[in-house]
C-alpha cells in the first residue's frame, strides 16, 4: 500500500510524467543501495518482508534451480546497473538485457509510455544498452548473485540482417560465463526487420550456431541453456512452425510473450496515448500471453519449459499462467504498477497453492 499510496505516486510525477525519468531515477535509488557490503546488508534486513515467501516454492527448468519461480524481465534493468536489489526484492531470477553487441543509444525520446487507465506500458526503447562488453565487466566485477542470472541478447540495431548470426554469437562469447541461461531476443517490435529472425529459416540458421557455439564455450560442462522470446502477434501455425524449429535445434525453452503490436483491451481514457508507437505491455496482454503459455505446452507435449510473461498485476495472473504451462514467471509493467509488493504476494500464493502436472497425450512434465 505504500508503495501504490505514496511512492508510485511521487515516481509518476518525475520528469513531468515522463516514464523513462522514473524508470532510470528508480534503478539509480536501486543501484545506490546495493552500492557496498554495508549498505547490502541494510537492503537485505529493510526488504526482509519481502523475501518471507521468497524459498517457499522452489523450480527446477532446463537444468537450473530457482528458488522460486518469480522472475524480473528483461528490460526493467538492461545493463545489470541494480543487480544485488532485485535478489532483495525476492526475486528468484534476473534477466537482464536485452543487450547487444554493440553499444546503442537506442530510439529518439520519448520512447516510454504510460497508460494507467489500462495498467499498461507502451515503449520503443529499440534496446538501448551499453553493449555486451561493458555487461560482462559489470558482471565480472559483482561476482555470483543469489539467485540465477538470465541474459536476454539481440542484434545491434547498426548490423545488417546478413550478418545478425556474427552479432549474437559475439555477444554469446562474451557473456557466455556470467549467464545461468541466455534469452535469444527475436520478436521486439522496435529494432527494424528484428521479427523476421522469427522465420523458420533464419531461426533455425541462427539457433545452429547459437548451439553449437554453446556447446564449444561450455568444454566439459553442459551448455547454457538457449531460450527463445516469443511475440504475442504470431499466427498459431507460425508458432507452430517456430516451436519445431526450436525443438529441433535442442533449445532449452521458451519466454512466452514480447510485447504487442495490437492494441486491444485499452481503456477509453488511454486512446490518445495508445496511438504510440511501440510494444504494448501490461494487462491488455494478458490473456492473448496466457493463450500462448497455453498453446506452447499443448504444442511440445509440456516437453519445452515456458517462462510466462505478460499483464500479470496479481497474484491470479502469475497463477493462470502456471496453470497454463509456464514453469516460471516474469513481472515488467506489473512490478511499475504494484511495486515489490507484487512479488511476495506471488511467491506467497504461489507457496501455499499445490499443483498437479497438466495431462496431455504425451506430456513427461514433472509435477511443480
Amino acid at each position: 500500500m505504500m508503495y501504490r499510496q505514496l511512492l508510485r505516486p511521487a515516481l509518476f510525477r518525475l520528469g513531468g510524467g515522463d516514464a523513462e525519468v522514473a524508470h532510470t531515477a528508480t534503478l539509480r535509488v536501486l543501484s545506490g543501495l546495493a552500492g557496498g557490503p554495508a549498505r547490502l546488508t541494510a537492503l537485505w534486513a529493510a526488504t526482509a518482508r519481502y523475501r518471507k515467501h521468497a524459498r517457499s516454492a522452489p523450480v527446477e527448468a532446463f537444468g537450473v534451480r530457482f528458488p522460486n519461480p518469480v522472475g524480473l524481465a528483461a528490460g526493467l534493468d538492461k545493463d545489470g546497473v541494480a543487480l544485488p536489489a532485485w535478489p532483495a526484492l525476492g526475486f528468484g531470477f534476473v534477466e537482464v538485457g536485452t543487450v547487444t553487441r554493440h553499444p546503442q543509444p537506442g530510439n529518439p525520446k520519448p520512447r516510454l509510455f504510460r497508460l494507467p487507465a489500462s495498467d499498461a506500458l507502451i515503449n520503443r526503447m529499440g534496446f538501448n544498452n551499453a553493449g555486451a562488453a561493458a555487461l560482462a565487466a559489470r558482471l565480472a566485477a559483482l561476482g555470483p548473485l543469489p539467485v540465477p542470472l538470465g541474459i536476454s541478447i539481440g542484434k545491434s540495431k547498426v548490423t545488417p540482417l546478413s550478418e545478425a548470426v556474427e552479432d549474437y554469437l559475439v555477444s554469446l562469447r562474451t557473456l557466455y560465463r556470467h549467464g545461468d541461461y541466455f534469452a535469444i531476443n527475436v520478436s521486439s517490435p522496435n529494432t527494424p526487420g528484428l521479427r523476421t529472425l522469427q522465420d523458420a529459416g533464419a531461426l533455425s540458421e541462427l539457433l545452429a550456431a547459437l548451439s553449437a557455439e554453446s556447446r564449444v564455450l561450455a568444454g566439459d560442462a553442459a551448455p547454457r541453456p538457449l531460450l527463445v522470446k516469443v511475440a504475442p502477434d504470431l499466427t498459431e501455425p507460425a508458432l507452430a512452425e517456430l516451436l519445431q524449429v526450436c525443438t529441433d535445434a535442442g533449445v532449452a525453452g521458451i519466454i512466452a510473450t514480447n510485447t504487442t503490436l495490437a492494441r486491444d483491451g485499452l481503456a477509453v481514457a488511454d486512446a490518445a496515448v495508445g496511438d504510440q508507437a511501440g510494444g504494448l505491455s501490461g494487462r491488455p496482454l494478458h490473456e492473448r500471453a496466457v493463450q500462448l503459455v497455453d498453446f506452447v505446452y499443448r504444442e511440445t507435449g509440456g516437453r519445452l519449459p515456458v517462462i510466462g510473461v505478460g499483464g500479470i498485476l496479481d497474484p491470479q495472473g502469475a497463477l493462470r499462467m502456471l496453470d497454463a504451462g509456464a514453469r516460471l514467471v516474469q513481472l515488467y509493467t506489473g512490478f511499475i504498477y504494484r511495486g515489490p509488493e507484487l512479488v511476495r504476494q506471488i511467491n506467497r500464493a504461489v507457496g501455499q497453492t499445490v499443483y498437479r502436472p497438466r495431462v496431455t497425450a504425451d506430456s513427461r512434465q514433472e509435477t511443480r
